[in-house]
């Protein structure tokens, strides 16, 4: 019996699932997995909630921009189009909205090469933050010293 991954599982059950809504059989027949097959795993990730299917971040955002200025006639027949729920385009937009509303969920971190470059910048500043703060206490240490054995040679 053959394995699949998580991540070939998604990608084909996305294809069954709106936006691109495409045929079990046709499916079945690219990705050379049995439509019974298919038909569990989109049972499987309905039962889990996974309802957006293929919509990414960016074409949930898309689609509620697109319906924003549109009545609830309109609303619903685009939403019969792509195979959406109107309830859902209020869930989308809610969140939207939501993630506008605190912007420190937002990562604006680097990431990649460049986030490697920022860690270590951060790394050898905080070592010369450290070795700067050694050298002004040794500094005051020795003034401190000087002033003690300066007074002593007086006496």
């Amino acid at each position: 019996m053959a394995r699949y991954g998580q991540a070939f599982k998604d990608r084909a059950v996305a294809r069954l699932l709106p936006p691109e809504s495409s045929d079990v059989h046709a499916v079945a027949q690219a990705v050379g997995v049995s439509a019974a097959t298919l038909e569990r795993w989109r049972s499987d990730a309905l039962a889990q909630g996974r309802k957006t299917g293929g919509w990414t971040a960016v074409a949930r955002l898309d689609a509620v921009v697109t319906t924003a200025s549109m009545n609830e006639e309109e609303k619903s027949a685009w939403c019969r189009s792509h195979g959406l729920y109107p309830s859902e385009l209020v869930e989308w937009r809610q969140a939207a909205t939501g993630a506008l509303e605190q912007p420190g969920l937002v990562s604006t971190a680097p990431s990649g090469a460049e986030g490697r470059r920022v860690r270590e910048l951060e790394r050898e500043l905080r070592r010369k933050e450290k070795a700067l703060a050694e050298a002004a206490a040794l500094l005051v240490l020795s003034k401190k010293l000087e002033a003690i054995f300066h007074e002593d040679a007086d006496a």
